[in-house]
């Protein structure tokens, strides 16, 4: 029930922010859906996803299916590539790399691409971009908690930003 409100409330925040602009093509909204990547099996450099991370994987592609993706960005690790294969698969789109140790440059090429946008990266990484993008990161991400899902919507307005949660509730 709470999931289905959360996802009503989040398609309603989507709508309302991409009816309220301009159709020009530079007054088109910028909305990024940012999170970190799901569970892994281990600590190591490059562990593949759990069960549980493939899982929420799944939830994530099922939670933004209606979103319109246009772009899904990952950054160069297993984890990341197979947290957001499932949403590219759904919307029918290629996983594009970024460079995380460019968080600036990132930012700026996303601003400058009107669409829908996932980013899926990492604890340290994710609520740097949500700030630089001008939103509001909120506290430290925990070494246990994959289930944030950040939205950023920058359209002629100016920049909004909201934290949902999404899949199985984290431990922290």
């Amino acid at each position: 029930m709470a999931t289905s409100l959360t996802r009503r409330l989040f398609v309603a925040l989507l709508l309302s922010a991409a009816g309220a602009v301009p159709a020009a093509a530079q007054d088109a909204p910028v909305v990024v859906y940012l999170v970190r990547h799901a569970e892994k099996v281990d600590d190591s450099r490059d562990p593949p996803l759990s069960a549980a991370g493939q899982a929420r994987a799944l939830e994530l592609a099922r939670v933004l299916g209606d979103a319109g993706l246009t772009h899904v960005w990952s950054t160069d690790f297993d984890r990341t590539r197979s947290t957001a294969a499932p949403a590219a698969a759904r919307a029918g789109l290629r996983v594009e790399r970024y460079d995380p140790s460019k968080p600036g440059e990132f930012v700026e090429r996303l601003k400058r691409t009107p669409g829908r946008h996932l980013v899926v990266g990492h604890s340290n990484t994710t609520p740097a971009l949500v700030q630089l993008l001008g939103g509001t990161p909120g506290a430290t991400i925990s070494d246990t908690e994959y289930d944030r899902l950040y939205v950023v919507v920058i359209d002629a307005r100016g920049t909004t930003s909201m934290l949902l949660r999404f899949g199985v509730p984290a431990s922290k």
